[in-house]
């Protein structure tokens, strides 16, 4: 039965991202499932049939490689791992080529690690690609460069992948496709428990329904997977965790019915700008404030003054990304800062009034313009 919730989310979607897992991909014997494949292509061939975009961010080259391989368990050092990685990602992306031209669709791959999302240059490369691929019948395929990335092969990484490629995109609905059929509302191996079929907001206390298991195959559990929810829906995007056993699933969610967990957008869409700036770049340093200063920016939407800074940490230049943390440490806000490092230390906690006799002149007035600030928690 269809959800007037639901029905409203699909009907605002226009890009459909979805990521999906290794066990979702694998046999038991670490084989690629046929089967699954071909579910799973035609699927995303419907959907694209709607008139949405769509990008399918997948895991399954590690353990693709493991069963080529032969090996009995997945190898504990790097080396083997990106050795296994760089055999599964060839033969995955063929199997994914074959099911898309049976349907007069081609595989269109791209490998990112971290740093294509930190720099802004990268970051918008692989936009505009994406945005390029859109014109043809293509299916991009992204995965984690992990034949090269030390990062990429850390636990659940796929899933912050999934958050990061629909933060690229327009209107964008992230679906995780999982072997659990949503989160739980306790331990979903005891019988009593129930899947939550909606999470209108964010709390902190939803952590705590993940279980700290994770499949024998694959890198991630349930905690990655609320970790890139979380960061999705800070931005304005919808989520739902589902099974990717289901072989009717994206269907039924494109037919509005309740499957999995839908998290719901918090407040508005973030600008794609502030986007990159809140969630895709990496700090290079941090401005510790004070309670007033964390107030006028968190609550009044201000920009963060020199008067405001107890503290500069870290060295950076004008133009890079600073975090802004408070007395204890806790982040709560990212942005471009106006000055180098060296200049900061210089002007904090002075009034905007003194910077033309410390520095020589009064470039600019804001530390943090709030045009260039995005509040995080």
């Amino acid at each position: 039965m269809s959800d007037p919730v639901r029905q409203k989310v699909i009907a605002a979607t226009r890009t459909l991202v979805v990521k999906v897992g290794t066990s979702v991909l694998s046999r038991e014997d670490d084989t690629l499932d046929e089967a699954r494949l071909e579910s799973l292509a035609s699927q995303l061939q419907a959907v694209r049939e709607t008139g949405r975009k769509v990008v399918l961010v997948s895991s399954g080259a590690i353990g693709s490689g493991i069963g080529l391989l032969g090996l009995d368990k997945r190898p504990d050092d790097l080396p083997h791992l990106q050795a296994a990685a760089s055999i599964g990602q060839a033969h995955l992306i063929r199997r994914y080529d074959d099911c898309f031209r049976r349907r007069g669709l081609h595989a269109a791959q791209l490998l990112l690690t971290a740093n294509d999302f930190r720099q802004r240059t990268r970051y918008l490369n692989v936009r505009n690609t994406l945005l390029t691929l859109f014109e043809y019948p293509t299916i991009p395929i992204i995965n984690e460069n992990d034949t090269v990335s030390i990062n990429e092969i850390k636990f659940g990484d796929n899933d912050r992948l999934a958050a990061l490629v629909s933060h690229l995109l327009d209107s964008p609905l992230l679906v995780i496709l999982s072997v659990i059929d949503g989160l739980f509302d306790g331990d979903p191996k005891d019988p009593a428990s129930k899947v939550i079929p909606l999470v209108e907001s964010w709390d902190e206390s939803l952590l705590k329904l993940a279980t700290t298991d994770k499949s024998a195959r694959g890198t991630g559990g349930m905690q990655t997977k609320l970790d890139a929810a979380r960061t999705a829906t800070a931005v304005g995007q919808n989520v739902i965790i589902a099974s990717g056993q289901n072989p009717h699933v994206l269907a039924q969610i494109f037919a509005g019915e309740t499957v999995g967990t839908l998290f719901m957008a918090r407040g508005e869409t973030v600008p794609a700008w502030k986007r990159w700036i809140g969630y895709s770049s990496k700090p290079k340093g941090r401005f510790t404030v004070d309670a007033g200063a964390r107030g006028a920016v968190e609550r009044q939407g201000k920009s963060l003054l020199a008067i405001g800074i107890t503290a500069v940490h870290g060295e950076f230049f004008k133009g890079e990304v600073i975090s802004l943390v408070d007395h204890d440490g806790r982040e709560f806000a990212r942005g471009l800062t106006n000055f180098n490092s060296h200049d900061a230390r210089r002007i904090a906690g002075k009034r905007t009034d003194a910077f033309a006799e410390i520095l020589g002149g009064l470039r600019y007035g804001e530390v943090v313009h709030r045009d260039n600030l995005v509040v995080i928690t």
